[in-house]
């Protein structure tokens, strides 16, 4: 998590048999999909995993399965999902870290209310600290059950303390991205931006890296933008790839994450369709918007030079 090189760190989908339980299978195959594709780590049981379809005990399976089949190879990261006190928050993490994740990610939308204030979130922010003993942690700026953002110097003062190593941003505010690194600057951290329309400009302002839903269709694209990011010789390269992914984002988000499982079948993942999620109605028109989006990816992906044909085992 806390790399010099630019990396990609997928959110991880979580594949369902046709009768709705988990398809642990699926996950397996899934898992070496992103590592194939060059991910510096993983970030299990998120949004993207439908963390809050699932109960405790199948996050908890989750990201166990995961940790088996990452086998050390690279980082793996999870979320605290459950809601509740600090207390419970507390116990959950220490539950999760037992697993063998590298880092306990916080949801900052359930450590505070929506309409409870910065100094309060402040302050259960560190009675967790507190109570998880010296547990890694990261935060996320997950949308649900509503978006809490941090501000830069909030970051900057959680960074200070020696507990935070990851932080999934979400702000949507490349200045604020530059703000908040400019907090943390010399600490052993590193943020990931979600967001791909300034993906470029993140990681030249100094992230370490991308934890997009694009990954969730052509990770090793994401893996090449964080490669390339800074080498002028591929500068218009980058330019395309940063304009392909602003004109997609909202074919990729529409229906998500049904139409990213569908374009992973396209590729050649055994995995279902289904969701818990009410994602929407996956129609014949968002069918032929994703069936355009893999052909355009199957000619970037040409022109870049960059394999498409990832061995799954």
């Amino acid at each position: 998590m806390k790399q010099k090189e630019k990396g990609f760190i997928p959110v991880m989908l979580t594949p369902y048999l046709e009768n709705g339980e988990i398809d642990f299978d699926g996950l397996r195959q899934l898992t070496e999909f992103y590592i194939s594709a060059g991910a510096s780590g993983l970030f299990a049981n998120c949004q993207s995993s439908e963390m809050f379809e699932l109960s405790a005990e199948e996050s908890l399976r989750v990201i166990r399965a995961v940790v088996e089949q990452v086998d050390e190879r690279i980082p793996v990261v999870a979320a605290s999902s459950v809601k509740g006190n600090i207390a419970v928050q507390a116990d959950f993490v220490r539950q999760v870290y037992s697993l063998g994740v590298d880092a306990v990610i916080l949801i900052t939308g359930l450590i505070a209310a929506e309409d409870e204030s910065d100094a309060v979130f402040e302050e259960r922010i560190f009675e967790l600290f507190e109570l998880t003993e010296n547990i890694p942690l990261g935060f996320y700026e997950c949308p649900e059950p509503y978006k809490r953002v941090l501000h830069p110097d909030q970051l900057g003062r959680f960074v200070a303390s020696g507990r935070i190593i990851y932080h999934k941003d979400t702000c949507l505010d490349i200045k604020q991205i530059q703000s908040k690194l400019a907090q943390v600057k010399n600490h052993d951290f590193g943020l990931y931006d979600a967001y791909m329309v300034h993906a470029v400009e993140s990681l030249k302002a100094g992230a370490a890296g991308l934890s997009c839903i694009q990954g969730n269709y052509f990770p090793e694209l994401i893996v090449w933008l964080c490669q390339h990011c800074n080498d002028p010789g591929f500068s218009e390269q980058m330019a395309s790839v940063q304009q392909f992914l602003t004109d997609n984002m909202d074919v990729m988000h529409h229906v998500y994450p049904i139409v990213a499982k569908y374009f992973l079948q396209k590729r050649g993942l055994n995995i279902s369709l289904y969701s818990r999620r009410k994602a929407g109605n996956f129609d014949a028109q968002v069918k032929l918007a994703i069936d355009k989006l893999y052909k355009d990816y199957t000619i970037l992906a040409k022109q870049l030079d960059i394999p498409t044909d990832i061995a799954l085992s």
